[in-house]
Parts: C-alpha cells; structure tokens; sequence
C-alpha cells in the first residue's frame, strides 16, 4: 500500500510571468529574504519568493543524487523507507514545479528535470485492465513498479494539461490523452454490485472501494480534454463520473464523502479536496454547457466548504495536501464568479503555514508532531505559495 494515503479554463490561455521579486532556487540560507526586502513587496513577490525558497529546501533535503531527478519519500530518511518517494509525492513536486514556473521562467530547469523524473513510474505494459498507466512506484532499472491506482494518475493528468495551457506542450497533451483512457478502463462494470458504477480508486487487490477522489478528478480532466479538442466523448465520460459521485457520495448538504465500498457502505469522512474538485469540475461544465445551473452549484458547494473548513475552524487539520487542491479549485470558481473571499482566505492559510508551521532555518514545513516533514507537504506547500503569486488572468488553467 502506499504512504500518505489517509482514507480511514480556458483554452490556450497563457500565464502572465511576474518578472519583478521572482527568486531562482538556491539553499534557505542564500534566500532568507526577499531582494530588495527593505522596500514593501508586494503580495505576489513576497509568494513567488516563499514559493521559489519551498522548492529549494524540497531539492536540498529531499532530492537524490544518483541522477534520476527522484526524490525521497521524507526528511530525515528513516531506517527501512524505500529509496524513492512514490509517485503522488512526486507528482506534487512536479505540480509546485509547473506552478512556479508561471511566476519565475528560470524554473524551466526544474520542471523539465521532474517531468523526465516522473516517467520513471510510468509502465508501458499497464496493470490489470492492460492500458498503460503510472504506477505508484518507479518501474526498473529504478524499482519494481507498483500498484495502480487512478487518482494518482488523474492528477499526472491534470497536470500535463496545466502544463499544455501554460506552455502549449503537445506531448503533454498526448500524455493526457492516454491517461483518460486509462481512466475509463477503470470503471465499474459489474451491475450486482451496490451503487454500480464509479472508477475504482486503485487497481489494487486489497481495495474495490469507488471514491470521489477517483471519480471527480477523472470528471475534471474530461472537461478540461473536452475544452481543449472538442471530442463529445470526453465530455460525455465526465458527465458519467460526474453524475455517479453526485448520486452515491454527496451528503444532503452539498459535501462529499469518501468513498463507498462494493457492499454499499459509505466512508463518510469529508476531506477538503473531495470539496474542491467537485467546484471545478462545476465551473469547467458551466463553460462546458453555458447552463448556469453548475456554476450555482459550483458557488453552492464552496459555500459550504468554506463554512465547514474555514468558518469552522477545520481547514489547519487538513493535509496541506488537500488544502493545495482545495484552493486551486476555488481559485478557479472565482476566476468565473468573480469576488476575492477564497483568495483572502488561502492566503491567510499560506500565511499560519509561513510563520506558524515552517522552520525558518531549514525551509522545512512540519505538521505533525514526529519531527519528519513529508515530500508531498513540502511540494503542496510551495504549490500554495505559487499560486497566490499568479495573476487572475492565469486562474483559468487552474484545476
């Protein structure tokens, strides 16, 4: 099983670079403030630095040094942790790695050097259902591959068309492209199973549970994939994603709940990013459709989201993880609906994080108590900084 697993826009558009305040990566101690930090900065420098000084402590402490670009699972290394992180991990540092790149072009470097790291998990052969796919550990000669599982490669997914609306990467889009078909594969076919339908969660033998977490993800990229090539099936296949979660895994107050297993019994858990994709993925059917019926639902749910995490009180026990995609999401919402709420308040959250749950001489986040920072914190943490760098005109590519 892996870690870190707790489960008890418009096409074409182009990201504005900030060419003032941006920070090349460099150690924590090279970069312990802000150039020029004597004169008032403004908000989206003071990010692009806190996004660029993130990532550079996520090189340092956790990045190998057998030249695969891999990075390790958390910090300090502990006696019997594999030599690599697995692949969600990873795809968060090549998330933080996109998304500062839109503030500071000479992070092309290091997104070009995580997106060769990424395809060390990719299995051309693919797992049970025989399409290609990432597995949830690097393949050989690095490893021995893992088991699949769709989310992870839902977010690869949304990530390459971020990266194909960002910087018109075709190979991106391709890569997109197989991941969907991917993720068809894994929809439940079986009609004598509770609630049929619904992605699977993993291709894994020791779990057949159905989640939001496999489905609305999946939704998002078909609409994103819809926007961009204008295929019907894509738009169709979220549709169907779409429906299923609304029908089996929204409680009566708008929000989702985790998953639901193949005897019918729901994991009622709302964790943040179960709320925040199924907002976008409103957002992207509401410029899909033209029917303002999903952006109302869109505005609904983040309404009850944001009094569930941030009225009260529940968003610091979150995985930064989740709060990374909960955000984006509701950034997206506004980049249509309009209004700052969401901002103020991710930027609040970005700022406990800055003073409140980072060590300022290593760079490091912590959020728990055993001293050990994971990789997936610290890529989330530097997506959260980048993010609040970008310029509203850059929202639309957001997921």
């Amino acid at each position: 099983m892996r870690s870190h697993r707790l489960k008890l826009a418009v096409t074409g558009a182009l990201v504005t670079v900030l060419a003032a305040g941006t920070v090349s990566a460099a150690s924590p101690d090279a970069i312990a403030r802000p150039a020029g930090s004597g004169r008032a900065q403004s908000p989206a420098s003071t990010n692009a630095f806190r996004a660029t000084a993130t990532y550079a402590s996520l090189e340092r402490y956790f990045g190998t040094t057998d030249g695969s670009g891999l990075f390790h699972e958390q910090y300090p290394v502990a006696a019997g942790d594999n030599p690599y992180s697995y692949e969600w991990p990873l795809s968060q540092a090549h998330v933080a790695a996109l998304d500062i790149s839109a503030v500071d072009p000479g992070y092309q470097e290091q997104l070009a050097a995580v997106d060769r790291a990424q395809e060390h998990y990719w299995n051309p052969v693919g797992g049970t259902t025989g399409v290609p796919g990432y597995d949830s550990y690097v393949i050989a000669p690095y490893g021995a591959g893992g088991d699949l599982f769709y989310d992870d490669n839902e977010w690869v997914g949304l990530e390459k068309v971020q990266d194909y609306l960002q910087h018109h990467d075709r190979a991106a889009l391709a890569r997109a492209e197989q991941i969907f078909t991917l993720v068809r594969s894994g929809w439940d076919t079986d009609p004598s199973h509770a609630d049929p339908g619904g992605v699977f969660w993993t291709q894994a033998p020791w779990s057949q549970d159905r989640n939001t977490v496999s489905n609305m993800p999946a939704a998002e990229l078909g609409l994103r994939l819809y926007q961009i090539t204008g295929k019907r099936a894509y738009l169709d296949d979220a549709r169907r994603f779409y429906d299923w979660t609304n029908a089996h895994l929204q409680s009566p107050d708008g929000l989702y709940w985790d998953h639901v297993n193949l005897g019918g019994d729901i994991e009622k858990t709302f964790w943040s990013y179960n709320q925040g994709v199924p907002i976008g993925v409103n957002v992207l059917l509401y410029q899909a459709t033209h029917d303002r019926t999903y952006l109302a639902r869109a505005e609904r749910i983040a309404e009850a989201a944001y009094s569930y995490y941030v009225t009260g009180g529940r968003l610091k026990s979150q995985p930064v993880y989740f709060n990374s995609i909960f955000f984006k999401n509701l950034l997206l919402l506004q980049s249509v609906a309009g209004g700052s709420t969401y901002q103020r308040a991710m930027a609040d959250y970005a700022g406990w994080v800055w003073t409140t749950a980072r060590d300022a001489r290593t760079g490091l986040v912590h959020f728990g108590t055993s001293g050990a920072t994971q990789a997936i914190e610290q890529a989330a943490t530097a997506q959260i900084f980048a993010v609040l760098a970008w310029p509203r005109s850059a929202w639309p590519t957001l997921y």
